[in-house]
């Protein structure tokens, strides 16, 4: 009885501590799923916050879509009144730049765009983020032109990087391509400025250009860099041609008008 009695109890003790060893080995299990699943959350949630941390870093100002005050919203809303009544197969879209077209290049405007029903829709002092904002606040609203040419980004270029840059010019494009499906659209390199290849914001605007031409896919969206033709052999930018070294003189509108002839009268189809 005594020796039955032993075995029995031998016996028990080794189930209980097998039944202890399967508890601890269940509660190990249970507790190293346990802080796999919260270290997962934790890095879920890290690459989130990372994610969103990025995301904030690339929207920057210059393809944040913001508008100006003053006489600049008279003119922005003089182009919605313009473009209401129709007719416009091609459109110059830009800054100071472009809105010069009224002045100095008004008589080679009124020679070579006027008769193909050519909208101005240059604003002097105008960013990236700024034509943005006009893109879609009416400037293109109930029109389908036949071919559109842009030039921008030479006033961000003191304050934003060539990448800030050329996101902003392909944030416009990109919303032209979303409006406009049908137009054709030329996109300019920014126009060298200062009196040489040493001046810093020709510089940024040099390392802009080449990271917007890879936008043209040569079917909806073409790229020229027309910069050389204002240009001396040296590199230097005469007053003859750029007055303060940033707007055109009247024969700098001519070298404008001629270098993109052949580009618009085939984007026009003419």
């Amino acid at each position: 009885m005594r020796c039955s009695s032993v075995a029995t109890f031998t016996t028990a003790v080794a189930l209980g501590a097998r039944r202890s060893l399967a508890t601890r080995l269940v509660f190990g299990f249970a507790m190293l799923s346990a802080l796999t699943f919260v270290a997962a959350r934790v890095a879920a949630q890290e690459a989130a916050t990372k994610t969103e941390a990025k995301a904030e870093t690339k929207l920057h100002s210059a393809i944040k879509p913001e508008p100006r005050e003053g006489n600049w919203m008279k003119r922005h809303e003089s182009f919605n009144t313009r473009v209401k009544q129709g007719n416009a197969d091609l459109l110059f879209i830009g800054d100071s730049i472009t809105q010069g077209w009224e002045g100095a290049g008004k008589a080679v405007w009124a020679e070579r765009y006027a008769k193909r029903n050519a909208v101005n829709l240059g604003i002097g002092g105008d960013r990236t983020q700024h034509v943005l904002w006009r893109l879609d606040n009416g400037n293109i609203d109930g029109i389908q032109p036949k071919a559109a040419v842009l030039m921008i980004g030479t006033n961000n270029s003191g304050t934003n990087t060539p990448e800030e840059i050329a996101d902003g010019i392909k944030a416009i494009v990109a919303k032209l391509r979303s409006k406009l499906p049908e137009t054709k659209i030329l996109v300019l390199a920014v126009f060298p400025r200062g009196a040489d290849d040493k001046d810093a914001r020709r510089q940024v605007n040099v390392k802009t250009n080449a990271l917007v031409a890879p936008l043209a896919d040569d079917k909806h969206v073409f790229f020229l860099d027309i910069g050389p033709k204002f240009l001396g052999t040296d590199g230097s930018l005469s007053k003859e041609i750029m007055p303060d070294l940033l707007h055109l003189s009247p024969a700098g509108y001519k070298i404008w008008a001629d270098s993109i002839e052949a580009h618009v009268a085939k984007l026009m189809g003419s």
